[in-house]
């Protein structure tokens, strides 16, 4: 049988024996706090340690320290633990500094095949050379070098691609570019209100290609939905390749007009012909100001030999080096993407021209006047 304590007794308030007798039926409090209420709470009835022990399923070391704190400084101090400094990290700085390191070094570099590290294997090398200048992470896991870099919040797992401007010329080529926008859109608005009737001696065309557009076939017909059943259209997942066709197209930044040519090539004679194309379309009068890329094809000996057959008819304005961006006809490819490219599917290359061509003409019907609204790119002092 169980002795008596030979601790003091716990002396305590009405208000301390209402928060034990609170705290020791919480479910919300934390499961220590909760154990020590119950320690003070049945020593303070009157039970010993070991009784206290069966009721309240806790270690002896545990109800001996909870009771000798709350006799010498209190219930509080009874309830908390006891304060203690943590223990020191076995990785220092300097281990983490050179993990960091290695993640910024490519695998390649050093001896290995890959050309970026993946988490085991970089792991893996910090376990392999560690053991002399950084023995705490001779048995670092993959978690450990993952916690690491995302310390640092580094991926080198991940590739982020970037295009890097290479033309010393970029800012005031894009200034060009814009220019021309300004101009458009005070023509263009003047047009609108009646000020500008006259047909414009200067006209503002944008012109650029889209190779490699798939001609596609379905190996099984389609589904089409059905209500109740499938609320999609449903396609077998095989397909068929039939080749590519490019589209060369030029856009009237006046009126939304579209010529567009459909190749099975964009050289330069494609080139030349959608010239021509323009050439045909527009008065005789006007100065067709072309707004373009830094394709071969727009400068090659075949180009300018046409283009000094017409003098004074065509006029170039280059968009920087990749800065196609800056092209207003990217905005028409992206429409037909939208409209009519995205999940085309047809028998033939011959097909997709006439599908192609259709889109156009549909898109010509109900003319959409493209215009370039950021300005704020332009640069003030070159």
């Amino acid at each position: 049988m169980a002795g008596k304590s030979k601790l003091p007794v716990l002396q305590l308030t009405v208000e301390e024996k209402a928060r034990l007798d609170s705290l020791r039926h919480s479910r919300s409090e934390p499961v220590r706090k909760v154990e020590r209420a119950k320690i003070l709470w049945h020593y303070h009835a009157g039970l010993n340690p070991t009784e206290i022990k069966a009721q309240a399923k806790v270690s002896r070391v545990t109800i001996y320290n909870c009771l000798r704190k709350a006799l010498a400084m209190g219930l509080e101090a009874g309830l908390k633990d006891t304060f203690h400094r943590p223990k020191a990290p076995l990785i220092d700085r300097a281990d983490k500094a050179w993990v960091v390191h290695l993640a910024c070094t490519k695998p390649k570099e050093l001896g290995y095949a890959a050309e970026l590290w993946t988490r085991r294997a970089l792991a893996a090398h910090v376990r392999q050379h560690a053991a002399t200048a950084h023995p705490n992470l001779a048995r670092a896991a993959k978690s450990t070098v993952q916690k690491i870099l995302a310390q640092e919040q580094l991926q080198p797992h991940k590739v982020k691609y970037y295009l890097e401007k290479r033309d010393p010329e970029f800012a005031a080529k894009m200034q060009e570019v814009l220019i021309v926008y300004q101009e458009v859109l005070v023509q263009n608005r003047a047009a609108e209100s009646g000020v500008g009737s006259v047909a414009p001696t200067v006209i503002t065309v944008s012109i650029d290609e889209k190779p490699g557009v798939q001609a596609i076939a379905n190996t099984a017909p389609d589904l089409p939905p059905v209500a109740g059943k499938h609320s999609s259209v449903a396609r077998d997942y095989e397909y068929k390749r039939h080749g590519t066709l490019s589209i060369l197209a030029s856009l009237d930044l006046h009126d939304g007009h579209v010529v567009a040519r459909v190749e099975a090539r964009h050289r330069s004679r494609e080139f030349v012909a959608l010239l021509k194309d323009l050439d045909a379309h527009y008065p005789a009068a006007a100065t067709l100001r072309v707004i373009l890329d830094n394709h071969s094809a727009h400068i090659s000996k075949e180009t300018r030999a046409y283009l000094a057959t017409r003098p004074n008819r065509f006029k170039y304005v280059h968009t920087p080096k990749h800065g196609s961006w800056l092209n207003l006809v990217e905005t028409l490819f992206g429409k037909m993407a939208r409209t009519f490219l995205h999940h085309i599917r047809v028998a033939s290359k011959a097909e997709l021209k006439e599908r192609i061509l259709l889109g156009i003409a549909e898109i010509n019907a109900a003319p959409v006047v493209h215009r370039w609204k950021k300005f704020d790119l332009l640069v003030p002092d070159l």
